[in-house]
């Protein structure tokens, strides 16, 4: 999924008062590819789990749901599911910068403790 640079021709004034919408709009398509594709199999899942509690979840096997919404309504669950992306996103990276530090500390620990021992 990919940005659509020009989903909002329409709304002109929005456009011009939204300077993230303005940044987006001159972003290469490569970048806006590249950026939707990173994230992780995991906060897909957790992002899928969260949109379908949201819309409401039955078995498929025996139900046959159709949902009908308004624009607004859609725009909402889809900027919601965005920024649950978003924040799942950051959570994902603080959780590698965690483990990353205690890596380092690990082995600065036990370096330390092995130059102790020489010392002995």
């Amino acid at each position: 999924m990919v940005f659509n640079p020009d989903f909002n021709e329409s709304d002109t004034d929005d456009s011009e008062t939204n300077p993230l919408l303005k940044y987006l709009q001159h972003q290469p398509p490569e970048v806006l590819a590249r950026v939707a594709k990173s994230a992780s199999p995991e906060i897909k899942q957790i992002i899928s789990q969260n949109v379908k509690g949201l819309v409401g979840l039955l078995p498929s096997d025996h139900f046959d749901v159709h949902i009908t919404t308004n624009r607004e309504n859609l725009a909402g669950l889809l900027a919601s599911a965005m920024m649950t992306g978003y924040f799942l996103r950051q959570m994902e990276q603080r959780m590698q910068l965690d483990e990353s530090l205690e890596d380092c500390m690990s082995l600065h620990r036990d370096s330390s403790a092995g130059g102790e021992s020489e010392r002995d």
